[in-house]
């Protein structure tokens, strides 16, 4: 793994952004939620007296259960809010979900949908929805006991794919994400109740400093951010192309990436990314001639199934928040 450290701080200094320190002492606002209360309100008018407030719930809930992660590694996930493994997949096996992935954003009855999301600006598909639906290799993958047993011991539960999508940026095409929590999204849009999601992130192209790979807040987890501003009606029609809603202030981000910087893990195709629901991420612009494609299974604890929104008027597509047990289709 190759890891990007970004800090305005000397190199030296960065490195101890290894180290995750714990949340802050006093994240205990005066108008933090009482008991029985939303603990993570969010899409506020007004903004909180601090940036943010304490997690409730465990990072790593599973130690106790059998599966492929070491302590070492559920150590490392605990205190950093991800984990990468490089050369996850490799040879035929990688090679044929590549080809499964030209096929499937080849497919013209998938231009227009709405689970098929393009760039800002032209037709180029940027994001493709349900797609552990849309392929049965990729649902093959998804159910896979190599990634639902990585998610069962992080979970400490029975998990069920939430989301799944596959992200692509096109060479000088690509244009970024902004930092956001998908937590915050899925808490306030599909009323996700608590912090019991984690999500896979499969290198299907080489990721480099240069074609956008997908940036992370080491220890942000630890921490929720609440956001600005009521959430518009039918919000994930702008907001799965550019987000402006459930965007962090730049003063939360400014304290949490002085404090703990930034990181990139780059590498070759194949390689797995973890990281938890209430990780702050986002991605810059594809700069490069290189496409860059990842595809992403979500993983939530089956009982923390989603409810009501917190913050919207009603529930987002269901492409876009799968309930246990569904059996979504691209023509119901």
């Amino acid at each position: 793994m190759s890891v990007q450290t970004s800090s305005n701080r000397p190199l030296e200094q960065a490195k101890a952004h290894t180290v995750i320190d714990s949340p802050d002492p006093q994240s205990r606002v005066r108008s933090a939620p009482r008991p029985g209360e939303d603990p993570y309100p969010t899409r506020l008018a007004e903004a909180l007296d601090l940036p943010w407030l304490n997690r409730q719930e465990p990072v790593v809930k599973g130690r106790d259960r059998e599966g492929p992660l070491s302590a070492e590694q559920l150590d490392t996930f605990e205190r950093r809010g991800f984990l990468f493994e490089p050369d996850f997949l490799a040879g035929e096996e990688l090679d044929a979900l590549r080809r499964e992935l030209s096929a499937l954003m080849a497919r013209d009855d998938f231009q227009g949908r709405d689970f098929s999301i393009t760039e800002p600006q032209g037709n180029e598909i940027r994001s493709l929805f349900a797609v552990h639906f849309l392929s049965r290799l990729f649902g093959r993958l998804a159910n896979d006991e190599r990634l639902m047993g990585r998610a069962r011991q992080i979970l400490g539960g029975e998990p069920y794919i939430h989301q799944s999508r596959i992200n692509y940026k096109p060479g000088f095409e690509g244009k970024g994400f902004n930092w956001h929590s998908d937590f915050e999204t899925w808490h306030a849009e599909d009323g996700m109740p608590a912090m019991h999601a984690v999500s896979a992130s499969l290198v299907l192209t080489d990721n480099h400093a240069f074609n956008g790979p997908l940036m992370l807040v080491p220890g942000s987890h630890r921490v929720f951010v609440p956001c600005l501003g009521e959430t518009p009606e039918d919000h994930h029609q702008q907001s799965l192309k550019t987000q402006q809603f459930g965007v962090p202030s730049r003063e939360a981000l400014r304290r949490l990436i002085d404090r703990h910087g930034i990181e990139a893990p780059t590498g070759a195709a194949g390689g797995l990314l973890l990281f938890d629901c209430n990780t702050l991420h986002g991605s810059n612009a594809n700069m490069s001639p290189d496409p860059r494609s990842n595809v992403f299974f979500v993983y939530n604890r089956r009982d923390n199934r989603c409810v009501e929104p917190y913050a919207a008027s009603k529930r987002r597509p269901r492409f876009l928040a799968h309930a246990p047990d569904e059996d979504w289709s691209a023509d119901a």
